[in-house]
């Protein structure tokens, strides 16, 4: 009786057929494969035929701002607050902005005038004071091995924002600026006033009321997100805005973003089926607050909504009524935002909405990465051989304390012993000089890589050999990341997104030995 075939056999039968290898074979298909900063990226396996209806948040997923114009407007603006109204030094109006200086997922210590980044355990790495670099002995001075911070403290301030870049490092410039003077200085106050000022810049409108006035300075539409929408929609999405920004900011951005970019979309409107500003992220998702219809002049036109109508402009609400009036619920919405707090991980603890978060820094941080493939090749190798004589050292420590012991019982065979005694001694010498060969080699080539992807932080999603508790934060919280919202237009609407299969490191090193 013949045995029946398994299904890998099967398997192994159809990729045989010659017609299949063709197709997959074929120059066709071969150029489908995506540079990999305009991938989408998963961290949780994601159905998007399961998914009804898209959202999206505005800045910095939308409308792509220019970061480093936009910082520095709203740097100089703040420290204008600081001066005018809290009584600040007219000196300070010099101070420059140092775009290189700060990066998303660093924390202000608000007890020492630090600012500092952590790995994936919590635990600082670099750590500037003012913008001075801590010695290693200064920061385990402050931040000893077995402290765990705890960001829910008052003491500290999370920097997980592109809009709190410019706090960060107004924060250490002033610092920097009344410690050379000799002042002395109270870092809360000094950290509470920058906040307040530049919540008070975004809060009036001044700061969007400077960039209205040349929106082509500070925001570069991506000629390929209106066909992006536009695919979605002939999917069968259904498409909507959830922007904390108010009526006329949003109106007047996503004019310049999506007007007459396609024929079919003469307004940026009839890309959407519901538009909802003023939503107060992250309380839209936590809070029950009412839907507001406005008039296209933005104004009230009453006071509470019971259903969404395609067309209309909305204010405020909350996720509940959403889910409620729209018809979409739970993971039949895919939300897509650039806050990994207000759009993702609050959102993620109230529902069951699927995320996707918007990391412009990726295609950078991807394409250095690429640019640099030799070494980050090099330094897996060096973690490898250390690993490797970190064993072969402890190996021949055990052999000789093993012999230390039979010839300190004495015995015929003492005199043999001694020779190979020394013969082991020489070799432990010599793998010992081996490790600390490939240690220096490893510290150097890391810090020559790190520095190179920023002078001061390094990588955005590493700390060291370590994820950075930002990228631990992605990954945990985020179903899809990637850097634009125009990179969906590279997949089907109903795509299939894969998360890779979860290991754990046994299963690696089994994997590399087999």
């Amino acid at each position: 009786m013949a045995i029946p075939k398994s299904p890998a056999d099967s398997v192994q039968d159809v990729l045989r057929d010659p017609e299949i290898q063709r197709l997959i074979d074929s120059p066709e298909h071969q150029g489908l494969e995506l540079s990999p900063s305009r991938q989408i990226y998963t961290n949780r396996a994601l159905q998007m035929d399961q998914i009804g209806v898209v959202g999206f948040d505005m800045d910095y997923t939308l409308a792509v701002y220019s970061m480093r114009q936009i910082e520095e407007l709203a740097f100089h603006m703040t420290l204008d607050r600081l001066v005018a109204r809290r009584g600040y030094r007219d000196e300070l109006r010099n101070l420059k902005y140092d775009h290189e200086y700060v990066i998303r997922g660093l924390v202000v210590d608000k007890d020492y005038g630090n600012i500092f980044k952590m790995d994936r355990h919590n635990h600082v790495g670099r750590c500037y004071h003012g913008r001075r670099q801590l010695s290693l002995d200064e920061r385990r001075a402050l931040y000893q091995t077995n402290e765990k911070i705890r960001l829910s403290l008052p003491r500290f301030a999370w920097i997980d924002t592109l809009f709190s870049l410019p706090e960060a490092c107004l924060y250490a410039e002033i610092i920097e600026a009344q410690e050379a003077r000799g002042e002395r200085v109270d870092y809360h106050k000094v950290y509470d006033d920058t906040r307040e000022s530049i919540d008070e810049v975004h809060r009036d409108g001044s700061l969007k009321s400077e960039l209205r006035k040349d929106l082509g300075r500070f925001i570069k539409p991506d000629p390929e997100l209106p066909s992006a929408l536009h695919k979605l929609r002939s999917g069968g999405k259904k498409l909507f805005v959830l922007t904390n920004s108010l009526w006329d900011y949003t109106d007047a951005v996503m004019s310049f973003v999506l007007d007459g970019r396609l024929p079919e979309y003469p307004s940026w409107r009839n890309y959407f089926d519901y538009v909802v500003v003023g939503a107060q992220k992250p309380a839209f998702f936590a809070e029950h607050r009412p839907f507001i219809e406005l008039n296209p002049n933005g104004s009230v036109d009453r006071t509470e909504v019971d259903s969404l109508e395609r067309g209309k402009i909305y204010e405020g609400g909350n996720l509940f009524d959403f889910e409620r009036m729209s018809g979409f619920a739970g993971d039949r919405v895919l939300y897509v935002g650039d806050h990994i707090y207000g759009d993702i991980i609050r959102n993620r603890k109230a529902s069951q909405w699927r995320t996707c978060f918007i990391v412009q820094e990726l295609e950078r941080e991807i394409e250095y990465i690429e640019e640099h493939a030799e070494d980050v090749l090099r330094l897996n190798e060096l973690d490898a051989m250390r690993a490797r004589l970190d064993d072969m050292i402890n190996h021949h420590k055990l052999l000789l304390n093993a012999m230390d012991r039979r010839i300190e019982r004495g015995g015929p065979l003492a005199s043999d012993l001694e020779a190979r005694r020394q013969r082991e001694k020489q070799d432990l010498e010599k793998l010992r000089r081996a490790f600390k060969a490939t240690l220096a080699e490893g510290a150097e080539l890391e810090a020559r890589f790190e520095t190179g992807a920023n002078a001061y932080w390094g990588l955005v999603f590493k700390e060291g050999n370590e994820n950075s508790r930002f990228g631990e934060q992605v990954e945990d919280y985020a179903d899809l990341y990637t850097s634009r919202v125009a990179n969906f237009l590279y997949y089907s609407p109903m795509q299939m997104f894969r998360s890779p299969r979860a290991t754990m490191p046994h299963e690696r090193t089994t994997l590399r030995r087999g």
